[in-house]
């Protein structure tokens, strides 16, 4: 953890401490203190971003740069740091401030707002993985940061929270597995005033997709470089990327490759879906797209890695999205009443809570136990594959039963739940977009 980290956690423990005693409702000062954090916050994240912008991009790199693994921290413990905490309770106050508040308009309208993608961008989510020495904020990798992130903006919305990360994807993927020459080239788009759109496309239109098995394939040229020939599917911010990662099958084998949006031969075509609509889901078209060897990003075991991380993002992703629905069944089934009572006095109601409340701390526990471990550099496969498997399942039936507790009402756009539910059956399929 940078010092301009830890200096933003100490500010807002303070005011967090401060916003939450009883004296600020006696005072009357409820609004004021809300207020104060929320600004606190967002300068805080500006801060954090401003401390490692201040240092340029290198355009010539003698070695790649990547981020310190996270030391060890003595005894297993998933209690997350006060930095994380601070992290987190800032994430979250942005979520419920601004993406929840866009959330209904933007899923209408198929688009996340402008003015919100760049108040994400302010926040400095992308600059914080990249290293200070290439003009971001990182100093060390923390994959448990990333996760508590990711859990807190899905808190507000899960597809604006899509939205907000998927140029954070990118960036992570170059700082991960890039060479120096790709790191040079690439990362300053995320390290300016103006944060690039881009988008890690792993994702094929295709029943039961397996991210090892993939249709879009790289060949290669005679005169050296790859020709890119297939089609991916639900990638968000397509229309808007100037970037995108994409996976390919190169010699039998799942690749990674960095392709600018304005390569001949590539073409976006709107995709809208079922859930995920704030992101703005597309296709990309692959017509013989021909790039040349610097193009081909890391090797098969880091695709690999790629693809834990993603699913360990979709785990955090749904762990948010489901605490949001647990958030708002609660009180509604307090406050509703059927037959002279609350429904909650009802043990099926009452039960299928509970049930929610158990299953989404399993999902949240699994998620930081996998993360925990790929922080430490150990292998996490296995964890990941558990996380994932739960979100696969109990996010899923988390969005039905909270549904099913606000019966027809949960039918409606009245209430925000049938938009969570539809953005929680992506956690069960989909590959690639967003990294932790």
């Amino acid at each position: 953890m940078s010092f301009a980290e830890s200096a933003m956690g100490l500010g807002l423990k303070a005011l967090n401490k401060f916003a939450g005693s009883k004296t600020v409702d006696r005072l009357g000062l409820r609004h004021l203190a809300e207020q104060s954090l929320y600004h606190s916050t967002r300068a805080g994240f500006a801060a954090v971003s401003t401390v490692g912008r201040s240092v340029s991009a290198a355009q010539k790199l003698l070695r790649p740069e990547r981020l310190k693994q996270a030391g060890e921290a003595g005894l297993f413990d998933l209690t997350p740091s006060d930095e994380q905490q601070m992290l987190r309770d800032a994430a979250r106050d942005f979520a419920l401030s601004e993406l929840r508040e866009a959330a209904a308009a933007a899923d209408q309208a198929c688009a996340a707002p402008a003015e919100l993608l760049k108040n994400s961008a302010a926040l400095g989510l992308a600059v914080m993985g990249i290293p200070e020495a290439l003009g971001g904020a990182g100093s060390e990798r923390s994959t448990v940061s990333n996760v508590l992130i990711a859990e807190a903006l899905a808190e507000g919305d899960l597809s604006l929270a899509v939205a907000c990360l998927a140029p954070s994807a990118v960036s992570t993927a170059l700082v991960l597995w890039g060479n120096e020459a790709q790191q040079a080239k690439y990362l300053p788009m995320f390290t300016g005033d103006h944060v690039s759109a881009a988008a890690l496309a792993v994702q094929e239109p295709q029943p039961l997709f397996d991210p090892f098995v993939l249709s879009t394939t790289a060949t290669r040229s005679d005169g050296g470089g790859y020709t890119l020939r297939g089609t991916k599917s639900l990638v968000p911010m397509g229309q808007q990327a100037e970037l995108f990662v994409i996976a390919a099958k190169l010699d039998g084998l799942p690749r990674l490759f960095v392709v600018d949006a304005k390569t001949r031969g590539l073409r976006v075509k709107a995709e809208p879906a079922m859930g995920l609509r704030a992101a703005a889901t597309t296709q990309l078209v692959l017509d013989r797209v021909k790039l040349d060897d610097s193009h081909l990003l890391g090797s098969t075991e880091n695709y690999a890695e790629c693809i834990a991380l993603s699913r360990l993002a979709w785990c955090a992703l749904a762990t948010g999205c489901g605490q949001a629905m647990l958030e708002h069944v609660i009180p509604y089934a307090n406050e509703r009443k059927a037959f002279g009572e609350p429904i909650s006095h009802r043990q099926a109601v009452a039960f299928m809570i509970a049930d929610m409340a158990v299953e989404l701390e399993g999902l949240r526990l699994t998620t930081w136990r996998a993360a925990a471990k790929a922080e430490r550099g150990e292998s996490f496969v296995r964890e990941a594959a558990i996380a994932r498997e739960l979100a696969s399942s109990k996010a899923m039936k988390i969005g039905n039963d909270g549904l099913q507790v606000l019966g027809g009402h949960g039918f409606t756009k009245e209430y925000p739940v049938e938009r969570w539910y539809r953005d929680l059956r992506a956690a069960g399929f989909i590959e690639g977009v967003v990294l932790v």
